[in-house]
């Protein structure tokens, strides 16, 4: 148990991080804060609600690049199975189509994983009183990002092409046509302005729609 301040609460914090390195330096900057315990640490996104549900954590970080299903798609998760715990996304390069993505999860914080300990323990903090916490050039290039022109069918299959899933791969996956995934797929390149199906992933990763 950590020594506090009389009248100070302790929040306790779990850290999703896929490198090992990162991860520990997350948990060892946030466990050195006297108001701040780190009381779970995964690797995947598929771990976090486990151990959210096991350990009950007032908050979390979120590495918004985690394998398998994204940060984000981790975030929204967390969201419905561990209402009370609030979540700080951290990204390499934050862009405002994810920024976006994450308050539509219901994420209160989103920080570039390059800000100073002090900062992310302060935003921290700052979430877990219910308070959103954002760099304020990103939210107003958030607000004035463009809305996502795709639909959820398409994003599926968009989702499953960004993997490196071939049209037959991605029909039977979908239970569709090959046909109609080609048909989806032409209309997404139609939409984004692309010049093909990979210039179309990296436009909609772009701009946080994926």
């Amino acid at each position: 148990m950590k020594d506090r301040a009389e009248g100070s609460v302790l929040i306790r914090i779990l850290v999703a991080e896929h490198l090992p390195l990162v991860r520990r330096g997350l948990v060892a900057s946030l466990d050195g804060e006297s108001d701040l315990e780190v009381v779970a640490d995964v690797a995947s996104a598929e771990d976090i609600v486990p151990a959210a549900l096991d350990v009950r954590p007032d908050a979390a970080v979120i590495d918004v690049d985690l394998p398998g299903m994204d940060g984000l798609g981790a975030a929204a998760r967390l969201g419905e199975k561990v209402p009370r715990c609030r979540v700080m996304v951290l990204a390499p390069q934050p862009n405002p189509g994810h920024i976006k993505r994450a308050f539509a999860a219901g994420v209160l914080g989103y920080m570039s994983i390059q800000v100073g300990p002090e900062q992310l323990a302060d935003g921290i903090r700052r979430i877990s009183s219910g308070h959103r916490v954002v760099d304020p050039d990103l939210a107003v290039a958030a607000i004035e990002a463009a809305d996502n022109p795709l639909t959820p069918r398409e994003l599926d299959v968009m989702r499953l092409a960004a993997g490196g899933a071939r049209s037959k791969e991605i029909a039977d996956q979908l239970r569709l046509s090959v046909g109609t995934v080609r048909n989806h797929l032409s209309r997404v390149i139609c939409k984004t302005g692309a010049r093909g199906r990979v210039d179309a992933v990296r436009i909609a990763r772009d701009a946080g729609w994926l």
